[in-house]
């Protein structure tokens, strides 16, 4: 026969069971909840990454053209599915494409009065930030046979000068250069972009060209740079920008963050920019 006394402690055991089996049950709740954050967050970091696809076009100086180039490459390497296009030329004609209509994602101007251009018509998406700095060199002929050592050498008669355009960053650099040393120069031809500069003298059709230090580091043995001083008063800061109504936004601010980033800046103090 059962005690009542007996009949109490099974109860009484009876409920301590239940109180453990739901005590175990609320602890395998809180696990569960505690994991899906988790994975939510992981989730959520993989579908950012998963925005950077897709092709990202780049409006940029020619005197970017390889460094950018050199990044592009870098940019597809480190986002697979990607591709980067860009259109290099003089900066005054970029902008005036931009502001036409054309689509682009980033804009990369050699001056900040070029860049005016676009944040002016409305067509930049935030501030344009500077990223690099460039000032200029003469570029000789090879050995430079004609003796040329400074800026007044250049107005030598009978010698083939070229300058960039005055709309042109490069050319607009050149002629500050040129007034602060109160000196006249009458070019052979005005040039649309500094590449095109270079290549008057690559190809020997004419003595010798304001450019950018880059463009002689980039030319190699074709060309031989000669310092002036004055070029330090004339030194252009490169802003960069990503564009309003962009078509690909998310793989435009990752190829900016590139740039800006200290890898990015390491491949272009390489082709011989400075810092900004």
């Amino acid at each position: 026969m059962i005690t009542r006394s007996a009949r109490r402690t099974r109860r009484t055991l009876r409920a301590s069971a239940a109180g453990v089996v739901a005590l175990l049950a609320l602890s395998a709740c809180s696990s569960s909840d505690d994991a899906s954050p988790a994975k939510s967050d992981s989730s959520a970091s993989a579908s950012a990454s998963d925005k950077v696809s897709g092709t990202v076009t780049v409006f940029a100086a020619a005197s970017l053209k390889e460094s950018f180039t050199e990044l592009g490459q870098e940019f597809e390497a480190a986002h697979p599915g990607t591709k980067v296009t860009f259109n290099f030329g003089g900066s005054d004609s970029l902008a005036a494409s931009i502001t036409g209509g054309a689509p682009a994602d980033v804009f990369a101007a050699a001056s900040p009065k070029t860049m005016q251009i676009v944040t002016d018509a409305g067509d930049a998406e935030g501030t344009p930030a500077t990223f690099v700095r460039n000032q200029l060199e003469i570029a000789t002929l090879p050995g430079n046979p004609d003796g040329i050592s400074s800026l007044k050498d250049l107005t030598k008669s009978g010698l083939k000068v070229v300058l960039c355009d005055k709309e042109v960053p490069c050319g607009a650099a050149a002629q500050k250069a040129l007034d602060a040393s109160k000196l006249k120069l009458t070019p052979v031809s005005y040039e649309q972009d500094v590449k095109s500069a270079l290549t008057k003298v690559e190809l020997k059709e004419a003595d010798a060209a304001v450019v950018y230090k880059t463009d002689v580091k980039a030319a190699g043995d074709k060309v031989e740079g000669v310092d002036f001083p004055e070029s330090a008063g004339a030194v252009n800061d490169y802003p960069i920008t990503l564009l309003k109504d962009a078509p690909n936004a998310e793989a435009a601010k990752a190829f900016i963050a590139l740039v800006q980033s200290a890898e990015g800046q390491k491949v272009l103090t390489e082709a011989g920019f400075l810092n900004p």
